[in-house]
C-alpha cells in the first residue's frame, strides 16, 4: 500500500488513518520507524505541521511512540482492530449548543465533541489575539488593566513554581480579549483555548516545549501588558504577533 496525497479537510485525521493502515498492514511492523516528517509531508502533499499533529494522534491512542531527536517508533499492536482517528474522537464533550438558523431544517450547531488539531487553534490565535490586544490597547479600562495585571502577576508565579499547566497564562489572554471589548473575540479565545488542553496539544506541549519557553513567554507578555497600558495599539498588536509566533516556532522546531 503505497502513501496517496491528502486533498481534503481535517488533514491530520486522513494522515493518521493511512499511517494507522499502513501499520495494521504490516509495512510498518512494530518496532520499526516511521520515515521523517519531511519525508511524510513530501509524500503525502501536505505541511509539516499537519504530518505532526496526525503522529501526536497516533501517539495519543498508543499506535506510536513520538522520540523527539529520534524518530517516530511503532509499537505493539493491540489485540483489537486499530480504532480509526477519524472516528474516535479524543476529547470528551465539553458543550453542544444548537440554535435555529434561517431555515429551521438546517440548524446552526456548535459542537466541542471535536479535537481541534493544535497548529489549527494556533493559526487562528494568530489571527485573532494581535486584533484582541489592539483593540485593548484602544478601551481598555483601568478595571481592565488590573484584571490583565493580576493575570500576569499569577503566571508569573507559576513560572517561578515551574507548573505544567500556566492557568494565569490562559487568563492573561482571556483577560486581554474581554478588554478589547468585542464580545465575539472574548467568546473565541475561551473556546481555543479551552481546546488547547486536549489530548494532543498537550502532548504537543509536553515533547517540544523549551526550558526558557516560560521565561520567554513572561517577557513577551510583559511587552504586551506596556503596550496596552500606553495605548501603544500597532505596538500591542505587533506584540501578540511575535509572541504567538514564537509558540508556533517552538512547536515546529526539529
Amino acid at each position: 500500500m503505497a502513501l496517496a496525497p491528502i486533498r481534503n479537510r481535517r488533514l491530520y485525521r486522513q494522515i493518521a488513518d493511512q499511517i494507522s493502515d499502513l501499520i495494521a498492514g504490516g509495512t510498518y511492523p512494530p518496532g520499526s520507524y516511521l520515515p521523517a516528517e519531511r519525508d511524510l509531508s513530501a509524500s503525502l502533499g501536505v505541511s509539516r505541521s499537519s504530518v505532526r499533529e496526525a503522529l501526536i494522534a497516533l501517539e495519543v491512542i498508543g499506535l506510536v511512540d513520538v522520540r523527539v531527536g529520534d524518530g517516530v517508533q511503532v509499537c505493539a499492536l493491540p489485540p483489537e482492530p486499530i480504532a480509526s482517528p477519524a472516528r474516535a474522537s479524543l476529547m470528551q464533550q465539553a458543550m453542544r449548543l444548537t440554535k435555529p438558523g434561517p431555515d429551521p431544517e438546517l440548524p446552526v450547531a456548535l459542537d466541542l465533541d471535536i479535537e481541534i488539531p493544535p497548529f489549527a487553534l494556533l493559526q487562528a490565535r494568530r489571527v485573532i489575539e494581535p486584533e484582541s490586544a489592539a483593540l485593548a490597547a484602544r478601551r481598555a479600562t483601568e478595571a481592565d488593566i488590573a484584571a490583565i495585571e493580576a493575570a500576569f502577576a499569577a503566571d508569573a508565579a507559576e513560572t517561578r513554581t515551574r507548573s505544567t499547566t500556566h492557568p494565569g497564562d490562559r487568563m492573561f489572554h482571556i483577560r486581554i480579549a474581554q478588554a478589547s471589548g468585542n464580545a465575539a473575540f472574548e467568546q473565541f479565545t475561551i473556546i481555543l483555548l479551552g481546546h488547547a488542553y486536549g489530548g494532543m496539544f498537550r502532548r504537543l506541549q509536553s515533547l517540544y516545549t523549551t526550558t526558557d519557553m516560560a521565561s520567554r513567554s513572561q517577557t513577551q507578555h510583559a511587552a504586551i501588558l506596556d503596550a496596552i497600558r500606553a495605548g501603544a495599539e500597532a505596538r500591542a498588536h505587533a506584540a501578540m504577533a511575535a509572541h504567538l509566533d514564537m509558540v508556533i516556532d517552538v512547536f515546529m522546531r526539529d
